[in-house]
């Protein structure tokens, strides 16, 4: 989990400074604050679409969303998990 957070960390504003530069470069009409503004919009579709990726996963993995478990997981195992976490 904590890879992931960092790679989200890295990822997402690696990909907003790389389209607003790319953005000053193909357009250098527009103003920084233009580039900006679709760069930060770049940053939000490409979010949305991983979110809405990561969604349909889930949902199409499990058979009841709300209290099913993937991979075997019960109770028990989420509960041993969570307090070998807190140690």
């Amino acid at each position: 989990m904590l890879l992931t957070l960092a790679w989200g960390s890295l990822f997402f504003p690696g990909l907003f400074a790389l389209s607003t530069w790319a953005l000053r470069r193909w357009r250098p009409a527009w103003s920084y604050n233009d580039c900006v503004m679709v760069g930060t919009r770049i940053v939000s579709s490409v979010q949305a679409v991983l979110a809405t990726g990561a969604g349909i996963i889930i949902i199409r993995s499990c058979s009841n969303v709300v209290s099913d478990r993937s991979s075997g997981e019960t109770l028990e195992t989420s509960l041993l998990a969570a307090s070998s976490q807190q140690n």
